[in-house]
């Protein structure tokens, strides 16, 4: 890149971190602080934030340089942390918009029971800590322990990306989890609401 292009793609990335950190802390703030929100739904919503809040606060960051001069420079250790941060956070993030569509899919489909569960506050606990363990175990062990399995590292020293970034099985599975499924069930969720709606008006 150019000077004048390195710094507009500079200011813009250091934007949308703290863009990305400022609304996830209002969001997280709002919540602590009214106690009218804390009711079943606003916990996944506060899930979702706690995880992008943490890929502005961290995982951009860390992005913006490595970005800019297409050389890594922090050291392995930090590489393998960065990337299983930034798989983890953005895989989480993922899981909970699909927890979240799920979630409305209920209080329109089955309104009463749904009502009824609001005060129980231990299922949405269980449901964030689940969506946390599924999305570290997606990505993380993969990335922690990959070169270990095949016995080299397939990643030069100057550069940091995941070791089955060249391996399209892997992607294909992983992606299929982490892209399609969620993809497919989100679109069924709200579809669903959207026709129950209809028909409600009707």
């Amino acid at each position: 890149f150019s000077q004048g292009v390195l710094v507009l793609l500079a200011f813009l990335m250091v934007l949308l971190a703290l863009v990305t950190i400022l609304g996830n802390v209002l969001v997280i703030l709002a919540f602590i602080m009214d106690r009218s929100l804390r009711h079943r739904s606003n916990y996944y919503f506060l899930n979702l934030a706690i995880s992008d809040f943490a890929v502005g606060a961290f995982c951009i960051p860390i992005y913006i340089p490595y970005s800019l001069t297409g050389k890594w420079n922090l050291g392995r250790g930090i590489c393998k942390l960065w990337l299983a941060l930034d798989y983890l956070l953005c895989t989480a993030s993922v899981f909970n918009i699909v927890l979240i569509s799920y979630d409305r899919f209920l209080s329109v489909t089955k309104a009463v029971s749904y009502r009824a569960q609001q005060g129980i506050t231990s299922n949405p606990v269980i449901k964030m800590v689940a969506i946390w363990v599924f999305a570290f175990l997606l990505y993380c062990p993969a990335i922690l322990f990959w070169e270990h399995v095949a016995g080299h590292s397939v990643v030069p020293a100057d550069q940091c990306y995941a070791e089955f970034f060249h391996n399209w099985y892997f992607l294909l599975c992983a992606s299929t989890l982490e892209f399609f499924v969620p993809l497919l069930s989100v679109t069924y969720f709200n579809v669903h609401i959207f026709h129950n709606i209809r028909r409600r008006q009707q």
